[in-house]
């Protein structure tokens, strides 16, 4: 069985994103140690834009997902740049209620009960299903959600996008891995505890 994991970069107060979403300020924290860390550790995570700039080849092997799963918003920004197929080299799922078509051949749109369809997806054969941001996406698949990868940023940001609108509920985790990057930033795995 396939697991889902939200792969998800956050500021110490656990936040995703600024009011509006945007997350481009995590940029500024992407020195050459934690570049170098992301590339070997989880190279299937960038786009194709950015693979180059952290030094991954065209051959190189996915080490933890073969799929992405994003939500409409997430999409947005790649999209409205040109980038209709973000992530090529994985196959790509896109939850929206507003697109019809895809806007790429290589995305499949997912418009209906996402549960159900992440819940097929999790029993095809493969490797895992990276769950790509979107506080609603993650509130909604929480219950399906396997392993969280957190990235944390040396950042307090007081207010934001959460990582998560899933509402409250006690949700046991085990941590299972942890790096220490040069630059203050921290990449923590835990797993569900079922």
């Amino acid at each position: 069985m396939r697991k889902l994991t939200h792969f998800i970069a956050t500021s110490v107060d656990g936040f995703i994103g600024d009011p509006d979403g945007s997350a481009d300020f995590f940029n500024d924290w992407l020195d050459a140690e934690y570049r170098a860390t992301i590339a070997a550790e989880y190279p299937e995570t960038l786009p194709e834009p950015a693979r180059g700039l952290f030094g991954i080849p065209e051959d190189f092997e996915a080490r933890h997902f073969d799929a992405v799963l994003m939500g409409r918003a997430t999409y947005a920004p790649g999209l409205k740049a040109g980038m209709t197929s973000p992530y090529a080299h994985l196959d790509q799922y896109v939850v929206s209620r507003s697109l019809v078509t895809p806007p790429d051949p290589a995305v499949k749109l997912i418009s209906g009960d996402v549960v159900a369809r992440v819940r097929e997806l999790k029993a095809e054969p493969g490797l895992g299903i990276w769950l790509c941001g979107g506080a609603d996406l993650a509130g909604q698949l929480v219950e399906e959600i396997d392993e969280f990868v957190v990235k944390t940023y040396p950042v307090f940001l007081g207010s934001g996008m959460p990582m998560s609108r899933a509402g409250f509920g006690l949700r046991e985790l085990e941590q299972t891995g942890f790096m220490a990057c040069g630059g203050g930033q921290t990449i923590t795995t835990y797993a569900r505890r079922r």
